[in-house]
């Protein structure tokens, strides 16, 4: 039986702290736990939940792991809109497509369980799909600052080419992840910058 003090709680604010705890239990086991090893019952436990209140929330993990991907894109999303927003004139194209890769390199630098979800394949189809769209994902971001900031006409094209790069620079990121030591993962992330440039930027 609830306690008084969590009856108070608003219904939303519970909810709310249920999904939180959720999503951060996950993310710590994909930081920590082989992937095969995580399952909606060991999540449910690392949250201190039954799993019964877990599955009111999500019917598997596979939403569990795309509502993290979600999460994590959405953070992103707003450190590089802030970021651009304070430091917008100082920015070239080819500067403000570096600094977005730059950018979202340190992102994952910084969570391993966003890099064990992305780079191991563990994001559905839809979700991925509705996340590389240029009109909502991080591509997004670019295709904002190429046409509002830098006078590049928006087309068909223009976005197309916006989902090439981002599905090309996925797998080089991950391929970068995978080189032996930091100074041949910037390698990589150098030619990568070059890459994107030649192809973008010489519309």
């Amino acid at each position: 039986m609830a306690s008084p003090s969590n009856r108070r709680v608003p219904l939303q604010a519970r909810s709310n702290e249920t999904v939180h705890a959720i999503l951060d239990a996950a993310s710590t086991l994909l930081a920590s736990v082989p992937f095969d090893q995580i399952t909606t019952s060991r999540i449910a436990s690392t949250a201190d939940l039954s799993v019964g209140a877990l599955y009111r929330f999500y019917n598997d993990k596979q939403e569990i792991f795309d509502a993290i991907a979600v999460r994590e894109l959405n953070e992103f999303r707003a450190q590089i809109e802030a970021d651009f927003s304070a430091r917008q004139l100082l920015f070239t194209p080819r500067k403000s497509l570096d600094r977005i890769l730059d950018a979202y390199v340190s992102f994952l630098d910084a969570r391993p369980h966003f890099r064990a979800l992305a780079f191991g394949h563990h994001i559905s189809d839809r979700t991925r799909e509705d996340q590389s769209d240029p009109n909502s994902g991080p591509g997004g971001i670019l295709e904002t600052l190429l046409v509002t900031k830098f006078g590049i006409r928006s087309t068909k094209r223009l976005k197309l080419r916006i989902r090439i790069a981002a599905e090309a620079g996925d797998r080089l990121i991950d391929y970068a992840y995978r080189q032996p030591t930091p100074a041949a993962r910037k390698v990589v992330l150098d030619e990568l910058k070059e890459m994107l440039a030649l192809y973008l930027l010489r519309l």
